[in-house]
């Protein structure tokens, strides 16, 4: 059979003009709509504390656990990956302080700012995130120390800075004073000082730390002794470089 077709003209002059009308739309539409690119969300500043704890509904620990895998998976956007150079450190490090102050027991802010956000090769953004640890340390010092302590081992060899490097150090031997605090821990500001060359510094932090009761173990005593009396031997103006136990021949 035959199919029966009917000729173009044998449509009405209406439905085909609006035919070719919803064409020449189509056309134009694609024509005026903008390429779809991803484009990077700039990171908003945190909201006050209080604003986040209504938010919170009771359960801040639960929330501070959500904004800190927001905030970690921020630098993966629909189609597009931000390296954490381009960040805005001030808005993270106020997204960090939030999350702290939501749930000050919370490892994960400090583990980052230390570790993760304080690895970028920017000596400006690592010194943010720095500051930051070293502010939040102070508050609970016996818990975390190892962001500090990590903070100060980084100043020292990355940075180059070892006044920051010392300054850290110091707070982490002044302020950590806990039982679980390891002996290397309490050690690290004296061994810094001595290696930058801050003898007096060293002397200072080691007689401070035989004398304050804190150090028992007697290998650690021996130790820090046996420091003491290479930095007293050296010459004025003479820079030491210590080990971790080994001991110097003289006139080294």
């Amino acid at each position: 059979m035959r199919s029966r077709e009917r000729p173009v003209s044998a449509v009405p002059a209406a439905v085909r003009l609006m035919l070719a009308a919803a064409l020449a739309l189509q056309i134009g539409w694609h024509a005026w709509w903008p390429d779809l690119r991803a484009e990077a969300r700039l990171l908003a500043p945190a909201p006050g504390v209080s604003t986040l704890r209504i938010a919170a509904l009771g359960d801040e620990a639960a929330l501070a656990k959500l904004l800190m895998l927001r905030l970690q998976a921020y630098d993966h956007q629909p189609g597009i990956s931000i390296p954490f150079m381009d960040l805005d450190y001030d808005r993270v490090a106020g997204w960090l302080d939030a999350i702290i102050d939501l749930d000050p027991r919370a490892d994960a802010p400090l583990l980052a700012a230390a570790r993760l956000y304080g690895s970028v090769p920017d000596p400006g953004r690592q010194r943010t995130m720095f500051e930051l640890v070293h502010r939040r340390f102070l508050e609970d010092p016996g818990r975390r120390w190892p962001w500090l302590a990590h903070a100060a081992v980084i100043a020292k060899h990355r940075l180059a800075d070892p006044a920051l490097a010392l300054r850290y150090a110091r707070a982490v031997t002044e302020h950590a004073t806990g039982p679980s605090v390891p002996a290397w821990v309490r050690d690290m500001s004296a061994l810094i000082a001595a290696e930058t060359g801050e003898l007096e510094t060293a002397r200072v932090i080691i007689g401070g730390l035989l004398h304050s009761g804190r150090v028992r173990d007697p290998r650690e005593i021996r130790f820090l002794g046996a420091r003491l009396a290479e930095i007293e031997a050296r010459p004025a103006g003479r820079s030491a470089r210590l080990g971790t136990g080994r001991e110097h021949r003289a006139g080294d």
